[in-house]
């Protein structure tokens, strides 16, 4: 059976109110959490986006549950600097958080204006921050010279374990190449064939360790208010393909997803005010080998999200 955790949404929420409302989340049964690490929202409707290292330290500290972020080094964060935080956090709180990379979106990086490199470059800028954050981790003195430089770096402060390194990954083609490197793997809700071809691909590729997925919902205690909450709050993170990777503004998204209606938005986000076909719904990404459900309301209203999970969905899954 899976674990399931709540997904801390910094592009909708002031990093106080997530705060508030992560420990809400523990009270109402989530046994983990997750956050995403943006510069900013996807889109204008969202409006925000705090520093997710800053607020990882103080949700560890408010509350008893495991953590992770889904981070991309290489560009806006030299790799050196994410092993520092991620050693910090493993240090202050062992056991307790985990660190997903992946190659990143120019929405995030282009705010340090260096040219944004194309996907296979990103992959491989990616891989070298990985054995960068890697040698970091194990102590050594780690000079670098490829698609990032490192000049004699050492961690002084570091955990007895270093935290798990997972791949971040939305495409089979990206799983399988990050198999031979990662500690797990985080991927996304897709049509239940797509996931599968994402888990297979790393499984197949040797990929060791959990299975994570980040599940986008949409619940309302009517059908028409989920239809048209994803829509008004998620309609900009849709994109997938380069167009998603390679547009820098949220008013950009914005543009690009203009022509997005309320319906197309079941393809991308879990629509329902039944909580029995979440369940449903879940039951069938753990047939998938998942091992643990990220759960994201999209929705504004948290509270009433958390209440109707904690009485209805999250026994029944359990």
């Amino acid at each position: 059976m899976p674990a399931y955790g709540f997904h801390a949404s910094h592009e909708q929420f002031r990093p106080s109110e997530l705060l508030r409302l992560v420990t809400a989340a523990q009270d109402a049964g989530f046994d983990r959490a997750m956050c995403s690490d943006h510069f900013a929202p996807f889109g204008p409707e969202q409006g925000e986006s705090g520093f997710a290292w800053s607020w990882l330290g103080a949700a560890l500290a408010r509350t008893e549950l495991p953590f992770g972020v889904v981070n991309a080094p290489g560009q806006r964060y030299h790799p050196a600097i994410v092993a520092q935080a991620a050693a910090t956090l493993a240090e202050m709180f062992p056991g307790r958080f985990w660190l997903a990379v992946g190659s990143g979106q120019a929405l995030n990086e282009h705010i340090t204006g260096e040219r944004w490199p194309s996907k296979p470059e990103r992959n491989a800028r990616l891989r070298e921050c990985v054995e960068v954050i890697r040698a970091l981790f194990a102590g050594e003195c780690v000079s670098h010279r490829g698609l990032v430089t490192v000049d004699r770096a050492v961690l002084w402060s570091r955990p007895a374990e270093p935290p798990p390194l997972y791949a971040a990954a939305v495409t089979p083609a990206t799983a399988g190449w990050a198999a031979s490197w990662a500690d797990g793997l985080i991927t996304i809700n897709q049509p239940l064939p797509e996931v599968r071809k994402v888990v297979e691909a790393y499984r197949g590729g040797g990929g060791r360790g959990p299975v994570l997925l980040q599940v986008h919902l949409s619940w309302a205690t009517d059908e028409q208010s989920a239809l048209r909450q994803a829509h008004e709050q998620w309609r900009t993170a849709i994109l997938g393909s380069d167009a998603g990777w390679d547009l820098a503004l949220p008013e950009d998204l914005a543009e690009a997803t203009a022509y997005v209606r309320a319906e197309d938005m079941r393809e991308h986000v879990l629509i329902s005010s039944e909580p029995a076909r979440y369940a449903q719904w879940l039951h069938e990404y753990a047939e998938l080998g998942v091992d643990e459900c990220y759960l994201h309301h999209v929705g504004r209203d948290q509270d009433a999200f958390l209440d109707a999970f904690a009485n209805h969905i999250l026994p029944e899954l359990r």
